[in-house]
């Protein structure tokens, strides 16, 4: 090949290659927008695991689309007031929110299928449900109707029953009993007389400390210890039935999930699994030491009698029903839900509850 030839060619390329580069750097940036949101949490910064779930959510997808996703992360309060959280990523006051779903429903019950109903899953069966179970779709199918989409990110496990002034023995220590407790278990309560009410984390240590409220119910150990609830309430009941296993939301303005990549959809979807992950094992780490502590600060553990337990599962389930004949949404969920318990009750029965118990008399016996 001559010089002459070769530079010609030479040159044909080089523009061939410089027009690639100019063409392929639109498109770049156009795969990897830059994209800021705001999510409003329903949790105060002193949780670290619940209010911290949304920030690890956040960093994840930071890490993974390289700073071109941002989600700055706002404590209950900072932007919206913490049950409000759900209203404000509906209304596009902001992006997104992480939230506990059955703060809302008072607007409709089916939204406390999306953390948890009296007597629902656990954690395992949530899990299990949602991902594998189709209640995904069920759920954002619901969700759509208000203009949000969700995704599922964070579980804190079966929860403690509370913290009580008085010994809570039999229905009858119950009537008049006001009480913070969250979701629609108050409705489950109230043939009871058990006074319901719905309050913000940060509202509660104020209201038992006054006399407001009697009793009131959060998570549980290393959450409670936080907020101190054993210096005025210093009965503690196990185990909150009506949050066998509560699953956290980060629910998104359904118009700003559509107009995201759908690389960015991808990365968000993975943060929150993960996130959910996250959750769950930084609960199952902190919280023996917590009652631990707990216990020698004064905390009396108490379980609820048998007769509290028999007669409240009779009570949710008469409401389900009731529900379910009126709340096509409702009924839709529940039964998805209560198949999956089955199953799953007929499984942990074989190998998970003989391998757990055979541990725990172990470890009562010293031996581990």
């Amino acid at each position: 090949m001559d010089r002459r030839s070769f530079l010609t060619k030479a040159s044909v390329g080089g523009v061939a290659a410089a027009g690639a580069a100019v063409l392929a750097a639109p498109a770049i940036a156009q795969a990897a927008p830059k994209v800021t949101w705001r999510l409003t949490s329903s949790f105060p910064k002193s949780l670290d695991t619940i209010y911290g779930g949304a920030e690890t959510m956040a960093k994840y997808v930071n890490d993974m689309t390289d700073g071109n996703f941002k989600i700055q992360v706002f404590a209950g309060g900072e932007i919206v007031g913490g049950l409000q959280a759900m209203d404000a990523a509906a209304a596009g006051t902001v992006e997104a929110c992480h939230t506990a779903t059955y703060y809302y429903w008072g607007k409709d019950p089916a939204w406390a299928l999306g953390t948890c109903v009296p007597f629902g899953p656990n954690a395992r069966q949530m899990n299990a449900w949602y991902y594998y179970g189709g209640g995904r779709d069920l759920l954002n199918k619901f969700y759509a109707k208000n203009g949000l989409y969700g995704l599922q990110c964070g579980n804190t496990g079966v929860q403690m029953g509370g913290w009580y002034r008085k010994e809570i023995n039999t229905l009858d220590d119950l009537k008049g009993l006001k009480m913070r407790i969250g979701g629609f278990a108050g409705k489950v309560l109230e043939p009871f007389g058990v006074i319901a009410q719905q309050i913000a984390a940060g509202d509660i240590y104020p209201s038992l400390e006054k006399g407001t409220i009697d009793a009131a119910e959060w998570v549980g150990p290393y959450d409670d210890e936080k907020l101190g609830f054993y210096k005025v309430a210093p009965y503690y009941y196990y185990p909150g039935w009506w949050e066998g296993g509560p699953a956290l939301s980060t629910l998104v303005n359904l118009q700003k999930w559509n107009e995201l990549p759908k690389a960015y959809q991808a990365a968000l979807t993975a943060a929150c699994q993960a996130a959910d992950c996250d959750m769950m094992a930084h609960y199952d780490a902190v919280n023996p030491d917590a009652l631990k502590r707990l216990v020698a600060n004064g905390a009396k553990l108490r379980p609820f009698s048998r007769e509290i337990m028999s007669a409240s599962f009779d009570s949710a389930h008469k409401i389900y029903a009731d529900l379910s004949a009126t709340n096509a949404s409702f009924k839709e969920i529940w039964d998805s839900q209560s198949q999956v318990i089955r199953g799953a009750y007929l499984w942990d029965q074989v190998a998970e509850y003989t391998y757990d118990t055979f541990m725990m008399q172990q470890q009562q016996a010293g031996k581990l």
